[in-house]
């Protein structure tokens, strides 16, 4: 069955030993695409520099609400630049809102989401959305702008039925992670509610590892767990769950 992971982080240093050997997995598993995404403009370059290096590897750029700090306003020109030139950059992202770190408050992340939702507008590129423990503060922002469609994915998704329904409305993609393997997961229902056109793998690799491997580093290869407990999850055939995902991250970001 084919496979894509439409979530990792690739560039972090828990891979600079062993990247090759990690993607060899994956390749053995048939994973076809995998979407590796920057969280500022130097490790989106860096992102760019490994999906050239590997054949099955795409990149997003963006900056991450928990990275903004660290950034300058000339970064999302610089960020717009790689997305308009870089051919295998797909996506914008890692982008959105997060309120578990407190590095960064809620009124210093809105503009740059903002400026980094108006590059993917202007570039016609689908975007990667971050929300960690802000569901109310995006659909906030949502509502205020007037957003009414929207192309791209709602990452590791953690809210309830409703939420989802709000992104589903905008048209947007919904995406799991290991998470929904692990004992306590009780969202088996939010995630039934979906329709199997609009949902997407992912491993957010390193982190969110799966069972069977939970503790361990997390990599592209396990993904696999979490097409198997979202058949699970549905009541359908692992097959059935490989091909609709994997034909939702085709139409998706166009790879």
């Amino acid at each position: 069955m084919l496979l894509n992971d439409t979530h990792t982080h690739l560039h972090f240093d828990q891979y600079i030993k062993d990247l090759s050997e990690v993607l060899l997995r994956a390749d053995q598993k048939n994973i076809q695409r995998i979407l590796t995404l920057g969280t500022d403009l130097a490790s989106s370059k860096i992102s760019i520099k490994i999906a050239n290096q590997y054949k099955n590897v795409y990149a997003a750029v963006g900056i991450h609400p928990t990275d903004i700090h660290r950034s300058k306003e000339r970064d999302i020109i610089e960020i717009k630049k790689l997305a308009s030139n870089e051919a295998k950059v797909v996506a914008i992202g890692e982008i959105g809102l997060d309120l578990y770190w407190k590095e960064v408050p809620l009124k210093d992340q809105l503009p740059v989401f903002e400026k980094m939702l108006d590059v993917a507008n202007e570039l016609k590129m689908p975007v990667v959305v971050h929300n960690r423990e802000a569901q109310q503060e995006m659909r906030d922002f949502f509502s205020k702008r007037q957003i009414t469609s929207l192309s791209g994915v709602m990452h590791s998704f953690s809210g309830n039925e409703n939420d989802a329904q709000f992104y589903l409305d905008k048209n947007l993609h919904i995406s799991f992670t290991g998470v929904i393997t692990f004992k306590n997961f009780k969202q088996q229902r939010t995630v039934q509610c979906m329709p199997l056109d609009k949902i997407l793998l992912e491993t957010d690799s390193p982190f969110l590892t799966p069972v069977p491997h939970r503790g361990e580093r997390n990599e592209p290869s396990y993904v696999e767990f979490v097409a198997r407990q979202l058949a699970k999850i549905y009541r359908i055939s692992y097959q059935e769950i490989c091909q609709a995902t994997f034909d939702n991250a085709v139409k998706l970001f166009q790879w």
